[in-house]
């Protein structure tokens, strides 16, 4: 019985140093939010007529600010479920019900584009595109009323969130303003989470024998490429990132591709990581993290899970 308590005892120490020690993921504000998807926002409402501000506050609400699970694992940031015609990856999560079926998307964009599609081809959203661009209020209402969500109080929520962060602003606009394009968002969580040695400016550094940067206030894609001397494509493939995804202050970005081995043995999936994220920590390739623990493509761990990054699971 000892000897049971004293094993229990250095387990719960143990456990206790790997949690802290093992980096906090980085919560976004609204503001964050607001200022990576706006861009995004905006060109829907000129493409599908879906105001600006609806599309920003839903996303605000139904992804608790890019930060639900949803949001991060399946980049599904409207809370839209499968349905019949729904083809691509799925994810299973309760919500209404037990273990309901949600979309999985490639980036956010596609969530967004999906967003304004799914209103837009729907009979019972119609008389939303009636009402004008500026009629935030009606087309709050109009959600509710058609079935978008089942919280009595989900107009009042969507007005809220535009009315105290100004959103209706967006519904004015005719075109997407540069200033939108490659936003990069100034989070006081991701600075804190840096070294003082990384936030540097310029400095290049090594993790897992890859040279990488720290992105610092102001950054671009196109002033890194410049500034380091890589082309646009190797930014985007040796960090898996999409042409629509934002930077953001803090971020890691690897100017070499990452390696077929990690820097440590194993990984604890921490709440909200993404098998990108793990990837971009260890300087691992991605599609390596996927076979070595023998997943699929585009799928993503549970938390408290533990994954190689140097053999394979058997």
């Amino acid at each position: 019985m000892k000897k049971f308590i004293s094993l229990s005892f250095i387990f719960i120490l143990f456990a206790s140093s790997v949690a802290q020690t093992q980096p906090a993921r980085v919560q976004y504000s609204r503001q964050d939010y607001i200022t990576m998807y706006r861009g995004f926002a905006v060109k829907e409402m000129l493409i599908s007529g879906v105001p600006a501000s609806i599309t920003l506050s839903q996303g605000v609400l139904e992804s608790g600010d890019g930060n639900s699970s949803l949001a991060l694992k399946a980049r599904n940031h409207f809370g839209i479920k499968c349905h019949t015609e729904w083809t691509g990856d799925k994810f299973y999560m309760d919500d209404d019900h037990k273990g309901e079926c949600f979309r999985v998307y490639e980036s956010v964009f596609d969530s967004y584009r999906d967003h304004s599609e799914f209103l837009r081809t729907r009979t019972r959203y119609a008389n939303l595109f009636k009402l004008e661009k500026t009629d935030y209020k009606g087309w709050a209402q109009g959600l509710k009323d058609a079935g978008y969500a089942t919280n009595p109080k989900y107009p009042e929520l969507l007005i809220k969130i535009i009315e105290e962060n100004q959103l209706h602003q967006y519904d004015l606009l005719t075109a997407v303003p540069k200033e939108f394009d490659n936003p990069v968002i100034k989070t006081a969580a991701a600075a804190a989470a840096v070294s003082p040695e990384a936030r540097a400016a310029g400095k290049i550094m090594m993790h897992n024998r890859i040279k990488y940067v720290i992105v610092q206030p102001g950054d671009t894609y196109f002033s890194l490429c410049k500034k380091y001397e890589v082309m646009l494509w190797q930014i985007y493939k040796y960090n898996d990132l999409n042409k629509n995804d934002s930077l953001f202050s803090g971020q890691k970005i690897y100017l070499q591709p990452k390696r077929l081995k990690g820097d440590e043995e194993f990984h604890i999936v921490q709440a909200g990581e993404t098998m990108r994220d793990i990837s971009q920590q260890h300087g691992i390739k991605l599609k390596t993290l996927y076979k070595k623990n023998n997943m699929a493509p585009g799928t993503q761990p549970k938390e408290g899970e533990k994954l190689n990054l140097k053999k394979r699971k058997s």
